[in-house]
Order: C-alpha cells, then structure tokens, then sequence
C-alpha cells in the first residue's frame, strides 16, 4: 500500500467523504474515480475497517475514562490524606488515585489533594452521547467547505 493510499484510509475512516478524502491524499486528478477506484480493493477496505475499529475501542476508553472519573470514589484519596504516615510504599501503590489530578504537600505540613472536575466530565459524556463531540469546530468546517468548493471548480 503506498503512503497515498494509507493517507486516503485514515481519511477515510475520520469522516467517509470518499472524494474529499482522495483530495486530500494527494489524488487531485479525478478525486471521485480515484475513490472508488480505491475503494474497489480489497486491502484498502480491510484497512479502513481496521483503522474504524480502532477508532471506536479509543472512544470506547475515552468514555470508560470520563465514566470513573465522573463517577469514581475518592475513598482512597482520603485514606491517603488521613492515614499519610501510616501507609507503607506498597499500600500507596495499591490505591486507586484515578480521580487525583494533583497532590502536593504545603510547607506548613498537611496535604493537599486537587481532583479532576467531576461535571467537566459528565459534560463531556453527554456530548459523546449525543454526537457533539465529534462534531468539528466552526472554524475546521470553514476550511473543509472552502477546500470542498475549490476542488469542485478544479473539477469543471
């Protein structure tokens, strides 16, 4: 497979605009018969596939992610905090500290414990389910559509 046609895939698999995606590979001569030229082989579609599947199990981590940190205890962190002398190396390690973002210990003693934001990530949960998060900005859709229509003038 050349590094065109890896190109097209990834592309491909981001957002399925088959013509645009040949463009931007670098297929500037006939971008649409070049996409479905492309999409004929079987190495490319199983490609494609494989880039689509990984792309999934990565929103799939991502959602697990935001669902412990929206959700997770913070029973651990507050052991840490109320026993910090008595805990050995190994029972530190053994803590779940998912939901920690920062953890420092203030010249005057003590400790001090920040977390991840909680509603940061129930709001983002909320936008991979709706679909909002996979939406682009209104500047990339600006591009994309000035580039859209500057490829259709190269074609006629």
């Amino acid at each position: 497979m050349t590094e065109k046609e890896r190109l097209f895939c990834a592309y491909y698999a981001e957002d399925g605009d088959a013509r645009g995606c040949a463009a931007r590979a670098g297929f500037v001569i006939a971008p649409r018969r070049s996409a479905a030229r492309l999409l004929a082989k079987e190495e490319i579609r199983a490609e494609i596939s494989r880039l689509e599947k990984e792309k999934r199990a990565t929103a799939a981590l991502v959602e697990k992610g935001l669902r412990r940190l929206a959700f997770g205890s913070v029973a651990d962190a507050m052991r840490l905090m109320l026993c910090e002398d008595t805990l050995t190396a190994e029972e530190i390690e053994k803590l779940d500290l998912f939901n920690v973002s920062d953890i420092k210990r203030p010249k005057g003693g003590g400790l001090e414990i920040k977390f991840f934001d909680r509603l940061k990530a129930l709001e983002r949960l909320e936008k991979l389910g709706t679909g909002e998060e996979n939406t682009q900005s209104s500047f990339v859709q600006a591009l994309a559509e000035g580039a859209r229509l500057l490829s259709q003038e190269d074609d006629s």
